[in-house]
């Protein structure tokens, strides 16, 4: 969780390193549903918003946000952000529940990791 969360509102970060360029990213955030449904409030990435296709939705329990590099782009080495806010119900919340997927590649070799927040 970010640190200018509060109990009404969280921004959730996944940070990508890349020691190459990719030619191909994708990147996948789920924000679980317990107790009640999130409400999204935007997202954003360090890398330009044209280079990306964003898609928020409800699926399966969860907020999902996903980003995905467009064709013909391009990602170059270093670290990148994605984040998705949201509002939640009163309290404090936890992330643990909220994984996260990338997939992405790089000089034609592909890689998929993926893990929990917090």
């Amino acid at each position: 969780m970010d640190r200018r969360s509060n109990a009404y509102w969280s921004q959730t970060e996944v940070t990508v390193g890349t020691a190459g360029r990719l030619t191909a990213l994708t990147v996948g955030l789920r924000i679980a549903d317990a107790p009640r449904k999130p409400a999204s409030t935007g997202s954003w990435r360090t890398r330009p918003a044209q280079d990306f296709a964003v898609s928020v939705r409800h699926e399966k329990g969860a907020l999902v946000y996903r980003w995905s590099l467009r064709k013909g782009r391009s990602v170059p080495p270093g670290k990148h952000v994605f984040a998705g806010r949201f509002d939640h119900p009163a309290g404090k919340r936890s992330a643990r529940g909220d994984p996260y997927t990338v997939s992405a590649v790089s000089e034609g070799h592909r890689r998929t990791l993926g893990g929990g927040i917090g």
